[in-house]
């Protein structure tokens, strides 16, 4: 409806101020295209959330990358549904409880392999015109949702990152990680952006009181509650 148009507005310049203090892209004249390269498309995906707030996102048309031109590999883990039932059993049976927090935007923390490099046309409805006569284009050189990598280079970023803070990578299921310090322990299940956390205690110097200092240090991150 019009009477929306206000609020959608706000939405698209929420998700553009948050790419560009992200640094998600440059923008490049349309000459500086190199020989060879494709540009593809920016498009606005659109949300009504249940407590009826617009949500933007700008995604890119990853069906139109190149495979070997614009991306390599594109496989990401994700936790089985039977370790999430697990974690929960182990919370249960061990009197432990279970947080859950979600990254914001996680994609966009996440960080492409050196010269990685995708060339796309500017956001719809916020092109800007360069000395040539030509609407600027965007140099991606960070993961944005849509990429065919995205998922990937996110988990290349956050599984070395949770392996630095001591965590021990589960064997059988690439996506739990586990750390134990005495008698105190944390577990953590991670599902693509969110992070399912079994603790035993938040007590000052526990490890899920260091842990959680360390996360929003890190990264940006809400607090889904147990």
């Amino acid at each position: 409806m019009a009477s929306d148009a206000p609020a959608w507005l706000r939405a698209e310049k929420a998700e553009i101020d948050n790419h560009e203090s992200n640094g998600s892209w440059s923008v490049i004249a349309r000459s500086q295209l190199p020989s060879g390269r494709s540009l593809v498309r920016l498009i606005w995906v659109y949300k009504t959330k249940r407590d009826g707030s617009k949500k933007a996102r700008l995604c890119v048309q990853g069906c139109a990358q190149i495979a070997g031109v614009d991306f390599d590999q594109t496989f990401c883990a994700a936790m089985r549904g039977t370790s999430l039932r697990a974690l929960a059993s182990l919370a249960a049976s061990m009197g432990m409880r279970m947080r859950r927090s979600d990254f914001v935007a996680a994609y966009l923390q996440g960080e492409l392999e050196p010269g990685e490099v995708v060339y796309c046309h500017p956001p719809p409805g916020y092109a800007t015109i360069g000395s040539d006569g030509r609407p600027r284009i965007c140099r991606i050189q960070k993961p944005v949702y849509g990429m065919a990598q995205a998922g990937r280079r996110w988990q290349q970023t956050l599984f070395p990152w949770l392996k630095a803070q001591g965590f021990t990578q589960s064997s059988t299921d690439t996506c739990i990680f586990s750390k134990t310090k005495g008698s105190d322990r944390l577990v953590i299940g991670c599902y693509v952006d969110d992070l399912f956390v079994l603790y035993p205690t938040d007590d000052p110097g526990s490890l899920y009181d260091e842990f959680s200092a360390a996360l929003v240090d890190r990264w940006r991150v809400e607090d889904e509650g147990e």
